[in-house]
């Protein structure tokens, strides 16, 4: 293999798939330097969910004792009626996940596993180059004037060169820009509501008790709005994820700060517990729910995009930050198998290994969106019947999910789970 420890790579963005991108590549020898625009590199208080094919990545990156340390298992995930919580199907994680997927199926608090990941990145005993960390450094340009060393240009002046100029900086991508692609944008007419509401509110009070006693991953189905919840921390927090349509004006803000009585208010008509639940949360805030129409061009010679940067997806499939993953995962094996000569060939190979999968989860998530909010009659019906025996929501099951892994090594003894009964 060629020995590509000559590489330099700029990731802008210190996110969730900038920073496994930055690990993956710093374990292939190659030295990354991640450019985040805020203060403090950090992540907002919020629940995230990693399947088995983000976990598999993961562990594979030596993640495993951390990953224990923080994470909580929902033992199955359970789909609710919204006017009288009748279960309508329910689907087995826990252990099952470990024993068929070879990776487990966890709940964390996005700060958590964004801690263990930059950990990783900075530890100085690690494999490979340690990655260089650059806070307050936003991307606003790309000079390209060099084409073997583009450049990126930050608000404050810095000009950080490189081989390779990735664009990890989320659905506003300013590197996207900057490098020309093409306007994929799409709002969606929807907002979510995010909530942590503390556990110790919910075992207190005798209506949401219940959701102490087994922790679940719940998504409830009602006409027009939907409402996820599940454990982190161990149960110190539930997470709520509440989408409902959309505030006029928010999607011009992208984000806005709310209530506990205007996200109880979102759900009307809904079963008591809902409204017993949701009382409860302290800081609420709004997202204008946004994504990106499928697109396979995401790289211009030395510069690509990852993430929500290029395939930004509704949260109908909580595939969102396992997809980064999978990109960061076969982004390092590809730039990791030349030398920075033919770093170009490598990105266009990342590309084409990536962009089918995306788009396939981006079309999906999509067709969840009215999957999840039909009114009563017909079709929701059908639906019900259908998830009754659950194999998936959409035409991607979750089998084709979880099963794979986007790495062409096949040597898995090293990331094995080595499930315990």
């Amino acid at each position: 293999m060629p020995s590509s420890q000559s590489h330099e790579v700029t990731i802008a963005g210190g996110g969730l798939g900038g920073l496994t991108a930055a690990l993956a590549l710093r374990q292939k020898g190659i030295q990354a330097t991640v450019l985040e625009q805020a203060p403090q590199l950090g992540e907002v208080g919020a629940g995230i969910q990693t399947a088995p094919n983000a976990s598999r990545i993961l562990m594979r990156l030596g993640l495993r004792e951390q990953l224990e340390a923080i994470h909580t298992e929902p033992q199955d995930q359970v789909r609710r009626r919204w006017q009288d919580g009748s279960v309508i199907g329910q689907t087995t994680l826990g252990d099952r996940c470990k024993r068929e997927y070879n990776a487990p199926y966890w709940h964390y608090h996005r700060a958590d596993l964004h801690r263990v990941i930059l950990d990783a990145c900075l530890a100085p005993e690690g494999p490979g180059p340690v990655v260089q960390v650059r806070t307050g450094s936003r991307v606003v340009e790309i000079d390209q004037s060099t084409p073997k060393r583009p450049t990126a240009v930050t608000s404050n002046g810095q000009r950080i060169p490189g081989d390779v100029l990735i664009g990890a900086d989320g659905i506003q991508s300013r590197v996207r820009d900057a490098a020309g692609f093409p306007d994929t944008l799409r709002f969606s007419g929807e907002m979510a509501y995010r909530a942590l509401i503390p556990g110790d509110r919910i075992a207190a009070d005798p209506a949401t008790r219940w959701l102490m006693d087994r922790f679940q991953s719940t998504i409830w189905y009602g006409p027009d709005r939907h409402l996820v919840h599940y454990m982190i921390r161990g149960g110190a927090y539930l997470n709520i994820v509440a989408i409902v349509p959309a505030t006029p004006g928010l999607d011009q803000q992208w984000s806005a700060p709310a209530s506990a009585d205007e996200l109880v208010n979102a759900f009307p008509g809904w079963d008591d517990r809902v409204s017993a639940m949701l009382s409860k949360a302290e800081t609420v805030s709004a997202w204008a729910m946004y994504h990106r129409r499928p697109d396979p061009v995401w790289v211009d010679g030395r510069v690509a995009l990852l993430g929500d940067a290029c395939h930004a997806m509704l949260p109908y499939q909580a595939q969102g930050a396992s997809q980064a993953m999978e990109d960061a995962a076969v982004l390092a094996e590809e730039l990791g198998a030349v030398t920075a000569a033919h770093a170009p060939d490598a990105l266009m190979r990342y590309v084409s290994r990536r962009a089918t999968r995306a788009a396939m989860v981006q079309d999906a998530s999509l067709r969840n969106m009215e999957l999840y909010h039909l009114h009563d009659g017909p079709r929701q019906r059908e639906r019900d019947a259908k998830l009754r025996d659950f194999h998936g929501e959409s035409a991607i099951s979750y089998d084709l999910l979880w099963r794979g892994t986007p790495l062409r090594d096949e040597d898995t003894e090293s990331f094995t789970y080595q499930f315990v009964r």
